[in-house]
């Protein structure tokens, strides 16, 4: 199974004031579908198997079966069929490891997954209804239904997860995030959309909104805690509250092969896991040795790492696991989610685009994964390949 592209929306921030306030969800998702399809003309619509798009708050412009409804409002024929997908954070990233169990077992030959979120409009949550039983048996604690608390939790338990530790990794993802930007290797991957406000009038997103370049840790040092008095979790080492959409092409390498399609990774294994609620942030860890250890591969195999940066403490968590420098360069090369936001099920797919641009240019790497934490205590991680690699350039990995 290959990764063929990926493409994304500009992420937004969600609120009244930002790019998205008045565009709606399901029309991002086309977008990315219509860029899919122009990107790759060589594929005829009508082969497409499946559309499967992932969304966290399945209601109002992201309810319908928002697979279905995007495959046909972006003009696909409609013997495509979709459907709807949540797990949350890791919404798009079930989507593809979904649809590549169907390649694999011989459903599809190949489909388009992704995700979308407009956290403006749908906050997290709403409409939900939690059984008080979770709290009232007492299966889980209060604070494993606040994720900013559950970030607060990780630093409980891992002491030398310190604030200045991750206010430092905040810094350092904007900072990495302005260099890629700079030197041109995020755009290239990034959908235009037409927005339009009673304000403003008719606009265009061509850039992520986000992204606060020359943050430094000193600047994050007096920041608000506002899930803990005197805690240790800020707006500065978190991702914020986005807008955005996100979507790929995921094929049989036969059907790449046919239709002459780039292959941009080959998938080799993934895994999900559960852990403790109250400790979300922890999930990448025991699903990236799942992972791991169904591929017959160690974390020593592993060149490249896009982690999905929920939460500084969470990314810095996963690190100190597995004895990896806070800065090591292998880890989120452009950036992470604390700069360019987070639109919960859209981000999984936006992990994956990145890995297989980082793949293009390094072929000396031949493992890399993406990874990330789930809310309710899951994490994902899926394997891929390096459909370029080498082995020459030193570091083989």
């Amino acid at each position: 199974m290959v990764f063929v592209d990926g493409v994304r929306t500009p992420f937004g921030k969600a609120g009244p004031k930002g790019q998205y306030a008045e565009t709606r969800a399901d029309d991002m998702a086309v977008n990315v579908i219509r860029e899919l399809l122009r990107r790759n003309p060589d594929l005829p619509p009508e082969r497409l198997d499946e559309v499967a798009l992932a969304a966290t708050t399945q209601t109002g412009d992201q309810g319908m079966t928002i697979g279905r409804s995007a495959a046909l409002l972006a003009g696909l024929p409609k013997s495509v069929p979709g459907f709807a997908i949540d797990r949350m954070c890791a919404g798009a990233m079930t989507a593809v490891t979904t649809v590549a169990s169907g390649i694999a077992f011989g459903a599809y030959d190949i489909a388009i997954a992704g995700g979308v979120e407009h956290m403006g409009n749908h906050p997290m949550g709403e409409g939900a209804d939690p059984n008080p039983r979770f709290v009232s048996d007492k299966i889980v604690d209060s604070s494993a239904l606040v994720m900013g608390s559950t970030a607060e939790n990780v630093h409980d338990r891992y002491p030398s997860l310190t604030k200045d530790r991750t206010d430092a990794y905040a810094a350092l993802s904007q900072q990495r995030y302005d260099d890629a930007a700079t030197a041109g290797k995020i755009s290239p991957d990034l959908v235009p959309v037409s927005t339009r406000s009673a304000e403003q009038g008719w606009g265009l997103a061509t850039a992520d909104e986000p992204p606060r370049p020359g943050t430094t840790a000193d600047d994050l040092a007096g920041l608000k805690t506002p899930f803990r008095p005197h805690g240790r979790v800020t707006p500065g080492n978190a991702a914020g509250l986005n807008d955005g959409a996100t979507g790929c092409l995921i094929a049989d390498a036969d059907t790449a092969a046919e239709l002459g399609l780039p292959v941009g990774m080959r998938l080799v294994g993934y895994a999900f896991a559960g852990v403790e609620p109250e400790v979300m942030g922890v999930g990448p860890v025991p699903s990236t040795e799942r992972a791991l250890e169904r591929a017959g591969l160690s974390i020593d195999d592993i060149g490249l790492f896009e982690i999905n940066e929920a939460f500084a403490v969470q990314v810095l968590a996963f690190l100190e696991h597995f004895g990896i420098a806070d800065d090591d360069p292998r880890v989120n090369p452009w950036g992470g989610a604390i700069a360019c936001g987070h639109p919960l099920a859209s981000s999984g797919v936006r992990l994956m685009t990145q890995l297989s641009r980082h793949f293009a240019e390094r072929p000396d790497v031949r493992y890399g994964i993406t990874t990330m934490c789930v809310g309710f205590g899951m994490g994902g991680t899926v394997i891929w390949e390096n459909p370029h690699f080498t082995g020459n350039g030193g570091d083989a990995k």
